[in-house]
């Protein structure tokens, strides 16, 4: 692939990261700001709450879009002609003690102060409640390999890099009134302010009407919890903004041209708009994605706990099952539980063999092709293990520790996986899903299977099944297998509507789920004999 047929195939592309970067490109159809500097996405955390699934889709969507943009100019990412900034909002103040925290009463008497001042409740040698979670943030990037870099708001404001932009808040302090108080509750205009200043007694933020003394200087005036008239400076760390007022001053100070965020920030994300305007900035380019939703259809919420961690999709799951899942469409909302693993395991492993027979333009749509440029950019001609596949699907090996129950170990898997391929390595990605099968299998299909006796038809189709596999050779290969049991599901004596009849039958009676695996694939894996065990046992319950 030259550069110019990416660049050309990009331009058009319909996938989605390509359609945001287009919009990207008529900001700036040279590829480029006019003054040179780097093209600047970024993404928002809150360190109020550890990293999570909603933090990791927000980053590899953005990801899938600046890698998108350096298709269509022809970037590589060591050019550093686009930047990602991963920003924590870690001045904000601390409005309730979370409850999966240490140190719940240490906590409390410090609300209101920001969340970089605050002293670490897990007591793990950092020097705030903020550095540690942001520490936590890092190491939850660098895990995924995630390209950025983070900047801190504690650090902008204390050492001064946010006091020009500061000022300007200050001198549109007025303009920026106007296009929040209408916006506001009656009772929340008498108190709101553009500027939250930090007392100087009891170092919280505070929630209280400013008066602008002198833009330039940065001074402002306020009454303080004690009563006491305050005047000092709003600059080097002894003020924070309102979020939305500190969301558009963040565009307006660090040049942001991308910025994705969820359909609950609709609104701040208008206001915001609006607020950069006057600052004399403009509004990023950047999509609102749907939120994520529990198996009943409800929107996931921290506080109710229906929702599922990264942690939890890493124990039956890959890391780019979960990159493929959230891929799709981001305006349409995704139910988000285990129930979805398995699927995504095996969906994402078939894109990615299709990687190496598709043309150009399938492949820039092609989940597993992004994915696997996310981390090192679009022009390497071959990502490492492009084309490849897995010898056996995710189902397979589930229904393959489901029948072997408390005696399914890794071992064993390995076992009757080299039985059925010959000796093979085992490849890390095969022996991670192999763990992942057994961790899934345990949990929640073992507690769920209930192998029901066969009818009558069906007993004696099992017959004939059995009969079939006793003069079959050792190493029958998993084709002619599927070709047996589809020739005895159409027999008519056996008086079945549809093969579907005959296989759902199957998998009742000798896996106990309503949902299978190619059956020749399965008793090639488990083997003939074990698999006329199976047989055995089912016509036993007749």
């Amino acid at each position: 692939m030259s550069m110019d047929e990416l660049i050309a195939a990009a331009r058009v592309n319909k996938a989605w990261p390509f359609q945001e970067a287009q919009r990207l490109l008529k900001r700036y159809p040279d590829g480029a700001k006019s003054d040179g500097s780097p093209i600047l996405f970024e993404t928002g955390y809150g360190p109020s709450g550890l990293p999570h699934i909603g933090t990791f889709q927000e980053v590899l969507r953005t990801t899938l879009v600046r890698r998108a943009f350096e298709a269509m100019i022809g970037a590589r990412p060591e050019d550093g002609r686009t930047r990602l900034v991963a920003f924590s909002d870690d001045m904000d103040g601390l409005r309730k003690v979370p409850d999966n925290v240490p140190n719940h009463d240490m906590l409390a008497s410090h609300l209101g102060k920001p969340l970089s001042r605050i002293p670490d409740p897990f007591d793990a040698g950092h020097e705030s409640f903020a550095a540690h979670n942001n520490a936590m943030l890092r190491a939850f990037l660098d895990r995924f390999g995630f390209e950025y870099e983070f900047v801190a708001s504690n650090d902008m404001y204390n050492s001064g890099r946010f006091d020009d932009a500061l000022r300007q808040v200050l001198r549109t302090n007025q303009d920026i009134l106007d296009i929040m108080l209408p916006t506001l509750r009656e009772e929340r205009r008498q108190t709101y302010s553009p500027i939250l200043p930090i007392s100087p007694v009891s170092g919280r933020v505070l929630q209280v009407p400013v008066e602008v003394v002198d833009a330039e200087a940065g001074t402002v005036r306020f009454t303080d919890e004690d009563g006491s008239d305050v005047e000092q400076s709003a600059l080097g760390g002894m003020s924070k903004l309102q979020w939305k007022v500190d969301w558009a001053m963040r565009w307006y100070a660090l040049g942001v041209d991308y910025e994705m965020y969820g359909k609950d920030l609709t609104d701040s994300g208008v206001q915001s708009g609006r607020i950069v305007k006057a600052l004399g900035g403009r509004k990023p380019e950047g999509l609102i994605y749907e939120m994520f939703l529990d198996e009943n259809g409800e929107k996931i919420s921290k506080s109710k706990g229906n929702g599922l961690s990264i942690e939890e999709w890493l124990t039956y799951g890959s890391e780019e099952s979960l990159g493929f899942y959230i891929f799709p469409n981001p305006k349409s909302a995704k139910q988000l539980h285990v129930g979805v693993i398995p699927r995504a395991v095996d969906d994402y492993w078939a894109f990615r063999e299709r990687i190496a027979e598709q043309d150009l333009d399938k492949k820039l749509g092609n989940p597993a092709w992004n994915l696997l440029r996310a981390k090192g950019g679009w022009h390497a001609d071959e990502a490492p293990g492009e084309g490849e596949s897995l010898p056996v699907t995710y189902g397979l090996l589930l229904n393959l520790a489901s029948v072997l129950g408390t005696q399914a170990t890794p071992e064993a898997l390995e076992d009757y996986l080299r039985s059925y391929l010959g000796e093979v390595d085992i490849r890390p990605e095969l022996a991670r899903l192999i763990h992942c099968a057994i961790n899934y299998t345990r949990d929640f299909i073992v507690p769920t299977l209930s192998k029901r006796a066969p009818a009558a038809n069906e007993a004696a189709a099992l017959r004939a099944l059995d009969a079939e596999l006793a003069t079959a050779p050792a190493d029958i290969a998993a084709e002619e297998l599927q070709t047996i049991v589809y020739e005895i599901g159409k027999r008519e004596e056996f008086g079945f509507e549809s093969l579907r009849d005959w296989f759902r039958g199957l998998y009742e009676t000798l896996l106990g789920s309503e949902q299978g695996p190619r059956m020749g694939s399965f008793i090639a894996l488990y083997g003939v004999e074990n698999s006329r065990k199976l047989i055995g046992e089912a016509l036993a319950r007749a």
